[in-house]
């Protein structure tokens, strides 16, 4: 009579009698085992070099399109009849402006520091008007037909109208160059922030306008619970095209209007011949650019829709 003997899995895992001795495979995966030590280390590197590529990747690329740029700008440089001077003496003459940016000579004789705050200022005032007046706007073109109906024909035709071709009216109507230059750049700016705004409030969801009818709630109610969380985004995107087309026009406007400005200082210095100057203004222009556009995403993240944040 035969038997059969089944022996069960656990039984076979189980480690052998210390009697017994062991084969010499089953020593040499017992002492070829990782330790634990070893299989923590393992992940915490590779998140190390992850972290360093991702950091290597993040600071590269800005590096070496830098170097481009001084290598292009080197070879135009090095032509015979340029007249564009080289890296190098550029950045001795960025020394000597950036070594006393604030003094004050003069009213037509000051450093870049004043006149980099004088177009500040302008900007600030022409922008902070074209906002007040420009979002409500917005609100109410894209929540009444009526009113869409009766201001997108003169938002067409007004919108592409050049900023400068403004400041000969502003110089009429104001008698002063420097209400002309605040004016023109209200009126660059005011189109971004009204069409942004409109655009935003028609796409709510119509079902979102349908409960807020249900619910009987007033317009004041609709604006704050429903329409400003939604048309958020489209709100900041049209106030960072309009603060980027202010400081561009602002440029423009002093270098026609005078005065005190970065426009003017880099129409001064053509004057004198001195392209190195201009240069550095070109440089100052837009680092000014991107720390204003830096600044309104740091004030978008403060908001807690995600939209935004994004």
């Amino acid at each position: 009579m035969v038997s059969a003997v089944f022996h069960s899995p656990l039984e076979a895992a189980t480690p052998p009698a210390s009697g017994t001795h062991a084969s010499p495979a089953k020593a040499m995966s017992t002492t070829q085992a990782p330790s634990p030590a070893s299989a923590v280390a393992s992940p915490r590197s590779s998140a190390a070099s992850r972290d360093f590529l991702g950091l290597w990747m993040a600071v590269l690329p800005p590096v070496l399109g830098l170097v481009f740029l001084v290598m292009v700008w080197s070879l135009i440089a090095g032509t015979s009849n340029s007249g564009i001077p080289t890296p190098l003496a550029t950045w001795t003459q960025a020394v000597e402006v950036f070594s006393d940016p604030f003094y004050k000579v003069g009213p037509n004789d000051q450093g870049v520091g004043w006149n980099v705050l004088m177009s500040l200022q302008r900007v600030a005032i022409g922008f902070g008007l074209a906002a007040a007046v420009g979002i409500p706007a917005g609100f109410l073109i894209g929540r009444f037909t009526f009113l869409s109906r009766m201001f997108n024909p003169l938002i067409s035709l007004l919108r592409p109208v050049s900023p400068l071709a403004w400041l000969p009216i502003g110089l009429l109507v104001f008698k002063g160059a420097d209400p002309a230059a605040i004016w023109t750049i209200f009126i660059c700016s005011i189109w971004p922030m009204i069409i942004n705004t409109a655009v935003g409030v028609q796409r709510v969801p119509q079902d979102y306008m349908n409960v807020a009818r249900v619910l009987n709630l007033s317009e004041w109610k609709v604006f704050t619970k429903i329409l400003f969380p939604a048309v958020l985004p489209y709100l900041l995107t049209g106030v960072r095209l309009a603060v980027g087309t202010a400081w561009l026009v602002i440029v423009a406007a002093e270098m026609l209007t005078g005065g005190v400005g970065i426009g003017f200082w880099i129409w001064d210095e053509w004057n004198n011949l001195n392209v190195a100057s201009i240069i550095i203004a070109i440089f100052v222009i837009g680092i000014v650019g991107l720390l204003l556009e830096f600044a309104l995403i740091k004030v978008a993240s403060f908001f807690t829709f995600e939209e935004v944040k994004n």
